[in-house]
């Protein structure tokens, strides 16, 4: 018996170091290494969580990957610290602050966190049901997870799938992983585990 569990337990830990190695690390918990500065607005590490903070101008600002994706499973979480309209916008590209792309919402409670919005586009293109936005935590850490295949982006937020959308327009593109703070001012959201596994 108590062989068959030891191997049990060798094989667990073989599939769980497997799916390690597939996920990679974006931020590291250290600096910024690997990502961009958009705009004038604030980033910053802090306990070994990336920070995002208005500055003085109040604009949009941008943290983005330098290197492009397409089709990939994210993985990241985030804590709503003060008013925390921000976002992550996936396979997009910018000038200046002008981001073209899809943004998937991380906002305060009732404003379709985990819905998708394109910018300089079409706007919204599907937000999540009143009762999906019930698994937002306002306060505390949430798991925020993003699958983008082909034509089809799905979204989870703490475990419930919060949307589902096909769409041909997404499925061309390629682009950056960009967080998003919103304009306006008095904007905190926290960052850590960024992980990214490529299809």
């Amino acid at each position: 018996m108590k062989t068959i569990l030891s191997v049990l337990s060798l094989a667990l830990l073989l599939v769980s170091n497997q799916a390690m190695a597939q996920c990679k690390q974006l931020f590291n918990g250290k600096d910024l290494s690997g990502w961009t500065i958009h705009g004038t607005e604030k980033w910053y590490v802090e306990n070994k969580e990336l920070v995002c903070e208005s500055g003085p101008d109040k604009g949009y600002g941008y943290l983005s990957t330098n290197s492009p994706y397409k089709d990939f499973e994210l993985s990241v979480q985030f804590k709503l610290e003060a008013n925390g309209n921000s976002g992550v916008f996936i396979r997009s590209d910018i000038e200046g602050v002008k981001i073209k792309g899809w943004q998937v919402e991380v906002a305060p409670p009732g404003l379709h966190t985990g819905g998708i919005y394109e910018s300089y586009g079409r706007g919204w293109l599907i937000k999540p049901t009143e009762e999906a936005q019930k698994a937002l935590s306002p306060d505390g850490w949430n798991t925020m997870k993003i699958l983008a295949k082909g034509n089809k982006i799905t979204t989870w937020l703490n475990g419930k799938q919060m949307v589902q959308l096909d769409d041909e327009k997404i499925g061309q593109a390629k682009g950056f992983i960009a967080l998003q703070i919103h304009d306006g001012g008095g904007i905190k959201v926290r960052w850590r585990d960024i992980c990214i596994k490529e299809l």
